[in-house]
């Protein structure tokens, strides 16, 4: 005898439920803490869950750290903690291995200074956490100057 369409719709929901509570049970929470920025794809997951805004699109900061020769920490308006921004397009030689000649022009160059960040929106963040833009200042692109300089090299 064929099921009823009442039968039929309690089956399905108690389908979607089972399948659910795997979901559930398998969700893991993001680690705000230690990664404060979201990639792309878990901004979808995670962005309405996040304890503090996130960058979605360009903005300004003052530079309160030079971390390396192609990452720089930048106090944004609506946080009460810096964002870690790593330059695109140009990366500096590693602390240890003569990075050391970059950092310093770079801490010269911005500290104290307030920078734009031109965001990279199809790829917002790296494998490390850290926001990825393109840093100016004066109107002028940091990454692209300091490759003039010899600082860093230009990447694709």
């Amino acid at each position: 005898m064929p099921k009823s369409y009442e039968q039929e719709s309690i089956g399905l929901l108690k389908s979607i439920l089972r399948d659910s509570e795997v979901k559930v049970e398998s969700f893991q929470p993001h680690n705000f803490d230690d990664y404060p920025e979201l990639t792309t794809n878990q901004l979808a997951l995670f962005g309405a869950l996040s304890p503090f805004p996130q960058h979605l699109g360009d903005f300004e900061g003052e530079v309160v750290k030079v971390i390396d020769g192609d990452t720089i920490a930048v106090q944004w308006q609506e946080r009460n903690f810096p964002t870690k921004v790593r330059f695109i397009n140009v990366a500096a030689a590693e602390l240890g291995e003569g990075g050391e000649n970059s950092k310093d022009w770079l801490k010269k160059r911005l500290l104290g200074t307030m920078v734009e960040i031109k965001l990279n929106l199809k790829k917002r963040t790296g494998k490390y956490g850290r926001i990825l833009g393109r840093v100016f200042q004066g109107g002028m692109d940091v990454g692209l100057e300091s490759a003039l300089y010899g600082n860093v090299e230009v990447i694709a």
